[in-house]
């Protein structure tokens, strides 16, 4: 409960229109359901948010691929907010641009000393960290990234800090037909046409007929088979799940399957595109 509390906090503020004093409101109704706001109402407690950024420098080691890399210190550190095409192991195959991308970020960074930026969330489950990266001369790596084609934004909550200039940093490259945006690979196809052998990021056009609300998700449907949820703690960062409804949307994400049913999480709006 201490962590969904947590998360709905961040969630809140960062769609408030302004914090005032960086301080929201929790209060609690005679039946227990607990409501935040950034306007103090009659017993109403303040909860102060910490809007601090935590930096710190390390040595590069090693690339492991286009949004992957090792410090010196043996960790390994995830990129925020953008996803890299995978490069070929043992046990993947490569994506198209995903040698580019690793290239790239190998020239950049490779044997520097950068300075990381954390976020709200600092490792995974893998125990990687979390973080944007910084050279000496003050460039966003994730974002050029993005502003060259050779990523795309995958933005997860709470880490959302420099949201909205990725999102345009990803627009700017898409409109140039940078990188990624090139490939006939990540041409979007139609929902309809959706597949087991629909692997990596993915680009899908449909029509959402109907929504459908359980206790976890919100589910945009789009025909018996297929479906994209998003998970109901993320609801406060979208419009109205109904203006997605009977209009051509652009869907960007991971596909899984389930028998003959295929669905795609969508965690932050930035992976509905209305068309």
């Amino acid at each position: 409960m201490k962590i969904f509390s947590r998360l709905l906090i961040t969630f809140i503020c960062l769609n408030l229109t302004a914090c005032s004093a960086n301080t929201i409101y929790r209060s609690q109704d005679a039946r227990g359901s607990v409501t935040y706001s950034d306007i103090p109402t009659p017993g109403a407690k303040p909860i102060r948010l910490s809007t601090s950024t935590q930096r710190s420098s390390h040595q590069v080691a090693k690339v492991l691929d286009g949004d992957t890399l090792v410090l010196k210190t043996g960790e390994r550190v995830r990129l925020l907010g953008v996803n890299a095409p995978e490069i070929q192991s043992r046990h993947r195959d490569g994506e198209p641009g995903g040698m580019a991308a690793k290239a790239w970020l190998q020239h950049k960074i490779g044997g520097r000393r950068v300075h990381l930026e954390y976020d709200q969330e600092k490792q995974d489950r893998y125990n990687r960290l979390l973080a944007h990266l910084y050279l000496p001369n003050g460039e966003h790596v994730n974002l050029t990234l993005l502003e060259e084609g050779l990523a795309v934004v995958n933005l997860l909550p709470p880490n959302l800090r420099h949201a909205d200039a990725m999102i345009r940093a990803q627009q700017r490259a898409e409109k140039q037909q940078l990188g990624i945006w090139s490939l006939s690979d990540y041409t979007p196809r139609p929902l309809a046409k959706i597949s087991q052998k629909s692997r990596g990021w993915q680009r899908f056009l449909g029509t959402a007929t109907s929504l459908k609300r359980t206790k976890r998700y919100s589910r945009l449907i789009f025909n018996d088979k297929i479906d994209i949820r998003i998970d109901n703690n993320h609801l406060s960062l979208f419009p109205p799940l109904e203006t997605y409804l009977h209009k051509p949307l652009e869907v960007r994400g991971w596909v899984s399957r389930r028998n003959d049913h295929y669905s795609i999480q969508i965690h932050h709006p930035s992976a509905l595109v209305l068309r």
